[in-house]
């Protein structure tokens, strides 16, 4: 066997950057779900964030989580909250990541991972008891 291609392959693997990709950049963040898999909507009075939680495996519990900033805050003729929003959130929850959509121009590719390995942390929002029931 010729000595060359093995000089070729390590010239080659020398003068080569290979970039390890984080667990982030492996797994795309997945399109904002359908309105069908959101079970809570959220009101952050604080942040000025209308929060949608999703179940995407379909067993009631939050696995994708968007945030919008509310630009309008009403109540309807019946006294329900009416808000009026961004088309697309500026932050996104999913898979134990927080991303950030700087240009909030929706999942396209361009968001930013704001925070990994973060759960989100629905008590801060909801008690675990209000008027003596679970939540």
């Amino acid at each position: 066997m010729s000595v060359m291609p093995l000089i070729v392959l390590a010239t080659w693997l020398a003068f080569t950057s290979v970039e390890i990709p984080s667990p982030s950049t492996t797994l795309a963040l997945p399109s904002e779900p359908d309105e069908n898999t959101r079970i809570d909507e959220i009101y952050d009075q604080e942040s000025l964030m209308l929060l949608s939680l999703y179940s995407l495996k379909g067993n009631g519990k939050a696995d994708y989580i968007t945030g919008r900033t509310v630009e309008q805050h009403v109540r309807s003729t019946y006294g329900n909250p009416v808000y009026y929003t961004l088309e697309f959130p500026i932050f996104y929850w999913w898979n134990h990541t927080m991303w950030n959509d700087p240009f909030v121009d929706g999942v396209n590719g361009n968001e930013q991972v704001y925070q990994e390995e973060t759960d989100f942390d629905v008590s801060r929002y909801k008690p675990c008891a209000f008027n003596g029931q679970l939540c």
